[in-house]
């Protein structure tokens, strides 16, 4: 009679993990900054159809690297949870903390019952009406949730363009400043000696959670007022 394949509990999760962190590192780094009227996200990303930023609700945006099938599903799983708790309680009561909530169980329960972790990150950001009140959340693939402040790096060649960006980053800085800061970070050569690459606005994926607009804060950059904010 042969013997039960066994695998030890650690050994199996630190597969898991090492899986996903696999799949996300092939993505394209995306890359999220506070600046004095709100949160900017930034990536490298030609599609326009096939967004790795996106509005959940009035002032809370997502943003993801990954495999994309994986995020869009809950991108819309956070666009309905949003949605009910608006119209069950009240607008107010939709906040970026409690969807991290609801996304770290979902990615918490796939990773140690499913066979497959999903290969995602996640930012859930929330502007605040002042500086000081802006969230900002980094959800990894088994659920475990970070608050971060200032800035976040995810994806590909993270910690390279983290160390670019904890360099340039200071707080109060324009949107212009912290556009450029992203898009130097993103254009880091993958290698000690590689040449620095200037992505055209085309190739950028671009959107702001503006605290200065009425209610729906979110807004996507690009075309010539991209353009603009780049070479200002």
């Amino acid at each position: 009679m042969s013997m039960p394949f066994y695998v030890s509990p650690e050994q199996l999760m630190k597969d898991r993990a090492d899986y996903a962190r696999k799949g996300i590192a092939r993505g394209r780094s995306v890359v999220v900054l506070q600046y004095d009227d709100g949160i900017a996200f930034a990536t490298e990303n030609a599609s326009r159809a096939l967004h790795k930023v996106s509005e959940i609700y009035d002032r809370i945006a997502f943003a993801a690297v990954g495999k994309y099938n994986e995020f869009e599903n809950l991108r819309v799983a956070g666009v309905r949870y949003a949605d009910l708790r608006g119209y069950s309680y009240d607008r107010v009561d939709v906040t970026a903390r409690g969807l991290a909530n609801a996304y770290a169980q979902t990615l918490g329960t796939v990773f140690t019952t499913e066979s497959k972790p999903l290969e995602v990150e996640l930012v859930v950001a929330e502007v605040g009406h002042v500086p000081d009140g802006d969230q900002i959340y980094r959800l990894a693939y088994d659920g475990s949730v970070t608050d971060e402040h200032g800035w976040v790096v995810m994806g590909g060649q993270a910690d390279r363009l983290d160390s670019v960006v904890s360099a340039g980053w200071s707080p109060g800085m324009t949107l212009p400043a912290v556009l450029g800061l992203a898009v130097a970070a993103l254009g880091t050569p993958a290698d000690e000696g590689g040449t620095q690459r200037e992505i055209p606005a085309a190739q950028l994926e671009v959107a702001v959670l503006d605290r200065t607009r009425p209610r729906r804060t979110f807004r996507r950059l690009s075309g010539p007022l991209l353009e603009d904010l780049l070479q200002a």
